[in-house]
């Protein structure tokens, strides 16, 4: 049965909808208690809108790494990107990355060594990110600081590639060059 041109565009525009869903956790103990707004996840979504993403779901919540791991697998569950942005430096209540690791069965070091290969040429505190990627389920997790304009900045880092992570997690591995 052939599939006329129409029925193929549609269908191709629905799955670019559908991959490029995101959603934003931003992991902060004040602005999850309220007495900071939050900056950094509306700076993200503002930067992945430009890049033809949908979000969501945009969620706050403490640096407790039973709640982020609960946010992760139920935001993993609604969209095939999972945005983090805070949690990733070195003071003690920093546990986004432990989260990530604990819920993802697959790393992808490639993403954050990249986003620290661009934040270094800009500052050297880019080297005190410990921010993973990793797949739970058929979604990619991105850890980004949560200074805004370190988020911002990581984000740009990778975010050409993100698509054709998302394509490789939904099944489409074949490949043309």
């Amino acid at each position: 049965m052939l599939l006329d041109p129409k029925s193929i565009l549609l269908e191709t525009r629905n799955l670019e909808l559908e991959t490029k869903a995101a959603a934003i956790l931003t992991i902060s103990d004040s602005a999850s208690a309220g007495t900071r707004p939050d900056l950094s996840g509306p700076a993200v979504k503002e930067l992945l809108q430009q890049n033809h993403f949908l979000v969501e779901q945009i969620e706050t919540v403490a640096d407790e790494q039973p709640e982020i791991e609960a946010a992760l697998r139920r935001l993993a569950s609604l969209a095939p990107l999972v945005i983090t942005t805070g949690g990733t430096g070195i003071a003690t209540r920093d546990v986004t990355p432990e989260a990530t690791r604990a819920v993802c069965k697959k790393l992808v070091e490639g993403i954050p060594e990249r986003m620290r290969s661009e934040g270094a040429k800009k500052t050297p505190l880019a080297a005190l990110s410990r921010g993973v990627c990793g797949v739970c389920g058929t979604s990619l997790i991105v850890n980004l600081p949560g200074s805004p304009k370190a988020a911002v900045e990581s984000l740009q880092a990778v975010i050409e590639i993100l698509p054709h992570a998302l394509e490789l997690l939904r099944g489409n591995t074949s490949h043309t060059c």
